[in-house]
């Protein structure tokens, strides 16, 4: 899955590192940098989600759909298709770019708004990954969990480098008897739970 990369993933791939070390380097201001996964990351969701129950994939954040190309490498794998969710216009139009450039779209499904206002209508879902603005992780967590399948695994990053922030949300996880969850130290920090 790693070594294969389709050159016209790859090459959306390398374009997007590009702009986000740039725009950590630059001064761009937060809300329009890509505040993408770091490539360490890319590849541990894609080994994670290539070894979940068969069932919905769904990414919360898409941002310009760096991560959504790992996790496409995984469910093209596994015969899967994810839906992602973005809430900013401007980055919804990036992604939708980079799909179409990496020859994705037959993988990805991009919607253009709240996971929230969807959720209660899903059915089960698989695995998803939560890279959305902090102050949604607990909300959004409440709302996953209960739909996730036996073995089904939610992933949110950010678990280190805002831990403080997302103290509640952490705590609660792995706390919470309906999963088993930890924290591991890979890119900014990723908590992993698992459904029981």
């Amino acid at each position: 899955m790693f070594l294969d990369i389709p050159p016209a993933i790859l090459a959306q791939m390398k374009y997007l590192e590009e702009i986000d070390a740039r725009d950590r380097e630059d001064g761009t201001p937060r809300m329009q940098r890509l505040r993408q996964i770091t490539p360490d990351t890319g590849k541990f969701l894609a080994l994670l989600l290539a070894n979940t129950p068969a069932g919905p994939v769904i990414e919360i954040g898409t941002s310009a759909g760096y991560s959504t190309l790992w996790l496409a490498l995984a469910c093209r794998q596994t015969g899967r298709k994810i839906t992602t969710f973005e809430v900013l216009p401007e980055k919804a139009e990036l992604a939708a770019a980079t799909f179409r450039r990496a020859g994705v779209e037959d993988t990805v499904e991009l919607v253009p708004g709240d996971v929230r206002d969807y959720l209660p209508q899903m059915g089960a879902v698989s695995f998803c990954f939560l890279d959305a603005e902090k102050e949604v992780y607990a909300a959004c967590y409440e709302a996953v969990i209960p739909k996730l399948v036996r073995g089904g695994l939610l992933v949110a990053d950010n678990a280190i480098n805002h831990r403080q922030m997302l103290a509640p949300m952490l705590n609660r996880a792995l706390t919470d008897a309906r999963v088993d969850a930890l924290i591991v130290p890979v890119g900014k920090g990723e908590l992993v739970c698992r459904k029981i």
